[in-house]
């Protein structure tokens, strides 16, 4: 054995015996030239980060142009309503109620439960069209059917996940797994908070359970940690520990943070880790929303006629009291409100989620609250510029669901990715109109299907961002809400 052979087995033995961190600290050069490669490639791609003020991360931001929404309030009915009782109306579908399901419907499809032929099931409710729109609406939404020419509906928004988890995560991150920043974590990244004293982002749960992949539906992924929602109460204190532990006054309060802020502060010039500022400004924020919160979130100051309109019960988890409290919320500077009300999988497993029963309590339940929101935000001059979205995380089929091949005692559809209804109103949205449609039988698009990176594209385009430039650089790509794919803007849908 030579001379340069061993030396090259001493080498390698001498890398093999070298850890992470000796690595890191003898290559900090070849480290800082990927950083800055990186960083000219996010510049040469369009990449547009916002440039907030560390030591005010929630500052006031302008978007790319003008943007025609504000604010956002998201309303999801958690479980995934069926459209088919709601607002796809499809006499055909009726007219096939009982029949055998044809087998092309089912060749190369995945669904949850149902099993080898199901039947064809019509829709449960009567349907009628309403406004100067012509918009068709159940009889389960009388309150809704008032306001149907303010809103615009999309008929045929479409997603890759069939499963309950993953859709949600695709509807709120653009992915189907958890790491990405929600929307509402992309917006408050984006244009920061008018009020320095609440959240950028809240968020507002009812019907007794958090969604199935909990906070990662409104988590910041790779943003700074601080562009997460906040999750509220509507009864009780509206956030957990907000108040001060018995016999802490807020002067004792004030002089801990002061302290804490000194050391974390020091921690910062020794390291460098923008995180530490993130957690100076939270400190901050969660001191003024001890005096901030509590007023917004307290519904009992609202006038008799308001809570009439919502149908509101003070002291109790609503989704009405959520409405009113996502109302408070935006009027005081709020830029991103997202209401989850579980209940809506309606399988017809047992009675709480059968079409014949429980789906017909929650449609009860929401119906005159998300109503009176549109006309409240109307009323106050707030809808113009605040765009209020309602959806689940996937549609029904238009077959009955069987499980084990044999139908069920009580009446219910399994999952359908294909197509789902979504409305929208205000923030720039064209009023009274329906975008797409589906065939026959409400089970795919036959007109204009959305995928949801155009409906992304759509919602970053009315908050004034081109949603191709609104990127973050992660792992060596320029991230961004509407992914790798070819996303457009819907302009039908913009006034």
């Amino acid at each position: 054995m030579n001379l340069e052979t061993l030396l090259d087995e001493a080498r390698l033995r001498s890398l093999k015996r070298q850890t992470r961190r000796q690595f890191l600290s003898q290559c900090t050069t070849g480290l800082g030239a990927m950083f800055l490669a990186g960083q000219a490639q996010a510049a040469s791609g369009g990449g547009s980060m916002p440039h907030h003020d560390p030591s005010n991360p929630l500052s006031a931001l302008e978007p790319h142009f003008p943007g025609k929404a504000k604010r956002v309030i998201y309303l999801h009915m958690i479980g995934a309503p069926s459209q088919l009782e709601l607002f796809d109306y499809k006499p055909d579908l009726q007219q096939l109620d009982g029949q055998a399901c044809p087998q092309s419907f089912l060749e190369g499809k995945n669904f949850a439960f149902i099993q080898g032929t199901p039947n064809m099931l019509g829709p449960q409710f009567p349907f009628q069209q309403y406004g100067d729109s012509g918009a068709w609406v159940s009889d389960r939404l009388p309150h809704f059917s008032e306001v149907v020419d303010d809103v615009s509906f999309i008929k045929t928004l479409q997603t890759d996940q069939f499963n309950h988890g993953p859709a949600q995560l695709m509807v709120h991150s653009g992915q189907p797994r958890i790491g990405h920043p929600s929307i509402g974590a992309w917006t408050t990244w984006g244009l920061g908070t008018e009020n320095a004293d609440l959240p950028g982002f809240v968020v507002l749960l009812s019907g007794g359970r958090i969604p199935r992949v909990g906070k990662a539906l409104w988590g910041s992924g790779f943003l700074p940690s601080v562009y997460q929602g906040v999750q509220c109460r509507s009864f009780g204190d509206p956030v957990l520990n907000v108040a001060n532990p018995e016999a802490i006054t807020r002067d004792v309060r004030r002089s801990a943070l002061d302290t804490l802020k000194n050391l974390n502060e020091q921690t910062h010039e020794d390291f460098g880790d923008p995180e530490t500022l993130t957690r100076i400004a939270q400190y901050e924020m969660a001191f003024r929303m001890q005096m901030a919160v509590p007023d917004a979130m307290d519904i009992e100051k609202e006038p008799s006629h308001v809570h009439e309109l919502y149908g509101t019960e003070p002291g109790k988890e609503s989704f009405a009291n959520n409405c009113l409290l996502a109302r408070r919320l935006v009027e005081r500077g709020v830029r991103y409100v997202q209401l989850f009300d579980w209940g809506w999988d309606s399988h017809g497993a047992g009675m709480a989620e059968a079409l014949n029963g429980g789906f017909q309590d929650k449609c009860r339940e929401v119906d005159q609250p998300m109503a009176a929101l549109i006309k409240d935000l109307k009323a106050r001059g707030l809808l113009e510029d605040t765009l209020v979205v309602w959806s689940g995380e996937f549609g029904r089929t238009p077959m009955r669901e069987n499980r084990g091949g044999v139908e069920m005692k009580l009446v219910g559809r399994d999952h359908n990715p294909g197509a789902f209804t979504s409305w929208m109103a205000g923030g720039g949205v064209k009023p009274g109109i329906t975008y797409g449609e589906t065939d026959e039988v409400g089970y795919s698009p036959a007109v204009n299907p959305v995928p949801l990176e155009d409906y992304h594209a759509t919602m970053l385009h009315l908050l004034g961002y081109e949603h191709k430039k609104f990127n973050f650089p992660f792992q060596g790509l320029n991230r961004r809400l509407t992914g790798v794919k070819d996303a457009r803007v819907i302009h039908d849908l913009i006034a």
